[in-house]
């Protein structure tokens, strides 16, 4: 494990998002890392599909809220 230096005006961002999210200010910033790194390695999809792909390689069962009529 490291220590990273950022600016202090990204550490408020992440103190304040982690509170919104529920996660540690650690935790939003190692989610930020990794939801940046596959935004980088995946350009071609956005971040719905990015977060399914995720869900689903984790075991998650992810549904819609609503239905598609067919």
């Amino acid at each position: 494990m490291g220590i990273v230096n950022i600016e202090d005006d990204l550490h408020d961002q992440l103190r304040r998002a982690s509170k919104v999210s529920f996660r540690s200010i650690n935790a939003q910033a190692a989610y930020w890392i990794k939801l940046g790194m596959l935004c980088e390695t995946n350009p071609g999809l956005n971040f719905q599909e990015i977060v399914e792909r995720e869900l689903r390689a984790a075991g998650v069962r992810a549904r819609p809220l609503i239905e598609s009529e067919a």
